[in-house]
């Protein structure tokens, strides 16, 4: 089954033509014919009329029990179509086209899409991280930079530009700050920060110290960049944009392309979501050379991520 090819919607609907045929998909992505109870790992599981069976916990079970799909009433033949079309299109989705393209409300394609994104973060770290996790390594260049997200005052709407024109302490309370490291000619991952964050530890946290770090002149990275094997700077106060392989374009270009994402589609993203959004960005990016099987099928072995509705509209 995970021979399949496909290439358009009208192929992957030939591919999986009914529920079973998704069924035995997933399963032989997420158990490869061992199949696990979700429940405990160690268990013996039994074939059943219902279902699987843990022996340990006495508790049934589905291949969708503990993923994106559990809890839904949504046919996996529905849940494939929109995972392809999330991770194909470069540019995202928005909630309202999905729910036309799939004959469902926005609720549920908004809901859709949220659990789809939360399956994205794959590569995702915090503050601290194993090496094996981190960007870079002996001789690799990584280029770090950051970008401020949030809307013009002068497109708000009156309400809001007033409390803003009346506060000055405001002013920057929709913006919000994203981080980038970028290996060159390879991985991407964006990274939303809060107020209270060091972004020289984000940097040691993603960035392996064996690489070339390359970076603007801000004054937050001159102390860090000590700390690498070899720290390059480009001048932007100079309009100096590159020399040689001392350059921050690439980093930069995927801000862009994610500026691009946000207006062309989503238009607005809250500070409670970016990270999903950003996960999303990075996945495409990461997977941009790879063909819309391959994506659709490691977007599926990341399925056991799972989020409920309570959890996201909290």
């Amino acid at each position: 089954m995970i021979n399949i090819e496909f290439k358009s919607i009208r192929e992957l609907i030939k591919a999986f033509p009914d529920e079973q045929t998704c069924i035995s998909h997933l399963e032989q992505l997420r158990w490869n014919g061992d199949v696990v109870s979700p429940f405990d790992e160690t268990s013996k599981v039994y074939v059943t009329a219902r279902g699987y069976k843990c022996k340990n916990t006495g508790k049934y079970f589905n291949v969708r029990t503990a993923t994106l799909f559990d809890n839904t009433k949504v046919e996996l033949q529905t849940w494939f179509i929109a995972i392809f079309l999330i991770t194909g299109h470069k540019k995202g989705i928005s909630s309202l086209q999905l729910g036309r393209d799939l004959n469902v409300t926005q609720k549920t394609a908004w809901f859709m899409l949220q659990r789809i994104r939360n399956c994205f973060g794959i590569e995702q770290v915090e503050t601290e991280v194993d090496n094996d996790n981190k960007l870079g390594g002996s001789g690799v260049i990584v280029e770090v930079d950051e970008t401020v997200l949030g809307g013009k005052v002068k497109n708000m709407s009156n309400k809001k530009r007033k409390v803003i024109t009346e506060n000055k302490a405001d002013r920057h309370n929709n913006k919000t700050v994203m981080m980038g490291y970028l290996e060159r000619d390879s991985r991407l991952r964006l990274q939303a920060i809060k107020p209270t964050d060091f972004i020289p530890d984000l940097v040691k946290a993603n960035v392996d110290t064996e690489s070339v770090l390359m970076t603007d002149t801000a004054n937050t990275y001159v102390k860090v960049g000590k700390e690498y094997a070899h720290h390059g700077v480009v001048d932007h106060s100079k309009k100096e944009y590159g020399r040689g392989h001392y350059y921050t374009n690439g980093i930069e270009g995927c801000f862009s392309l994610f500026d691009r994402m946000v207006i062309g589609t989503y238009h607005y993203l809250s500070t409670k979501h970016l990270q999903k959004y950003a996960n999303e960005f990075s996945f495409r990016y990461n997977s941009r050379k790879s063909t819309d099987l391959i994506r659709f099928n490691l977007l599926l072995a990341n399925c056991t991520n799972r989020i409920t509705y309570n959890e996201l509209t909290k």
